[in-house]
């Protein structure tokens, strides 16, 4: 495997004009610079893990390559596990106060029939659920941070192991900084996890529509999460809050397509594909604004024991889809990110100023812990999505008719949701 890799010059991603900067860039100027811990991409999982750090007692730099937050992207959705693992970074109850609790959720054929109804407190008691917009977690994560902890405009060029002494991180303006622990957060198409010898992640035979609906004078729907399913395309929303919903559109395609970035087009595209579906969906796609509209190939990597490597290597760790990509089926990917910041977190604290094999042993049992527990929700994920997105009529006839109906069980189904964390007090509270 190669000890060093340079990353070709990519498009940056939508970046949000509204997001105030955390913190400057490194001087452009500055010679090498040497760090305990390095945090590789500002989104979710790496916000996570160094406010999880930050809390421990140990500090880090994290190198967003976005000019500020990049807070494109619409919604995710929240379940129990997530909000565990938010409390315990002390950002749970600020965000609580943002986005409506859902009660439960509603199943319909795409004619508007309900095929079933399930409530949360009377068949999954203590879940909690919430959809959240990206940007609101962003900025709460971030503005927990120390305000020098973020460096932006800083996009990683290359990765060169340099042994015991760390490993060498260049980035596109010149700079080099020699990390002893490398914490790699960038996403499903992570260039840590190339260098490290993963897979790009998998296409897996679905496309994405997602948007978020302003109602400036109030939403008129029930805090549910309502789904719709046809053949070969289903949809849903959910509120978030009083003013906005969150809604998706998932459908079957040979290849991922073209990227067509013409917002007028996406909007149109997605209303025929749901012309048929019941006229409230309709209403909601039409009530979002054209340029908050994304259109996305569904991807994941299944993390076969022996074949994929692990998580780890010298110092040099994965977090959250730059792992684990999983498709947004059970609503984990996101959950499991911030599972993964703080038990990151908790066995790395212990080891820092102790030498490469400690770290070596805590990114090991991170490995350990952390397998087990994502390449079965991967291929759940997987597998649900392929089951919800059956285009036979006779197949989703069944579904509707027998599946759903009298099959499903909202608390079994539900029980990847147990996860358990303790509070990260702040080093120095009483």
């Amino acid at each position: 495997m190669a000890s060093s890799l340079v990353f070709p010059s990519a498009p940056r991603n939508q970046i949000s004009r509204r997001i105030p900067r955390v913190a400057s860039s490194l001087a452009s100027n500055a010679s090498t610079s040497s760090k305990e811990v390095v945090v590789v991409g500002g989104g979710i999982a790496g916000l996570a893990v160094s406010l999880a750090l930050h809390r421990l007692g140990v500090s880090s730099l994290v190198l967003e390559q976005g000019s500020t937050l990049r807070t494109g992207g619409t919604s995710l959705t929240l379940f129990k596990n997530g909000w565990r693992v938010l409390d315990s970074l002390g950002a749970g109850d600020e965000l609580r106060q943002n986005f409506l609790p859902v009660k439960g959720m509603i199943m319909k054929s795409n004619d508007g029939r309900e095929i079933r109804a399930f409530s949360f407190d009377e068949e999954a008691p203590g879940q909690e659920v919430r959809a959240v917009e990206r940007r609101v977690l962003l900025e709460t994560l971030a503005n927990k941070l120390p305000p020098s902890t973020i460096s932006y405009s800083s996009k990683v060029k290359s990765v060169n192991a340099q042994g015991k002494e760390g490993t060498m991180l260049e980035l596109e303006d010149g700079r080099k900084i020699l990390a002893n622990i490398v914490i790699g957060c960038d996403g499903v198409n992570s260039p840590i996890a190339k260098w490290m010898g993963f897979p790009e992640a998998k296409f897996v035979g679905h496309c994405a529509f997602r948007g978020m609906a302003h109602y400036p004078d109030g939403q008129p729907f029930e805090s549910k999460v309502n789904y719709i399913y046809g053949r070969g395309l289903r949809a849903g929303f959910v509120p978030v809050s009083p003013s906005k919903i969150y809604w998706f559109i998932c459908f079957n395609s040979n290849s991922p397509g073209p990227k067509n970035t013409d917002p007028s087009l996406l909007k149109k595209e997605a209303l025929d594909l749901v012309r048929d579906f019941p006229s409230d969906l309709q209403d909601i796609i039409r009530n979002t604004q054209e340029d908050i509209i994304i259109k996305t190939p569904l991807v994941d990597r299944w993390l076969w024991p022996g074949l994929t490597p692990p998580a780890y290597r010298n110092g040099v760790v994965l977090v959250g889809d730059a792992w684990h990509p999983m498709t947004p089926n059970l609503g984990q990917g996101a959950c499991c990110a911030l599972e993964d910041s703080v038990v990151l977190a908790t066995k790395l604290s212990g080891s820092i100023g102790k030498g490469q094999d400690a770290v070596n042993q805590a990114l090991r049992e991170y490995a350990n812990d952390r397998w087990p527990r994502v390449f079965p929700l991967t291929v759940r994920a997987n597998l649900v999505g392929s089951l919800v997105q059956w285009d036979n009529p006779l197949v989703c006839a069944l579904r509707n008719g027998v599946l759903i109906p009298k099959i499903v069980r909202l608390g079994p189904f539900l029980e990847h949701t147990n996860f358990e964390c303790d509070l990260l007090e702040p080093v120095g509270s009483s």
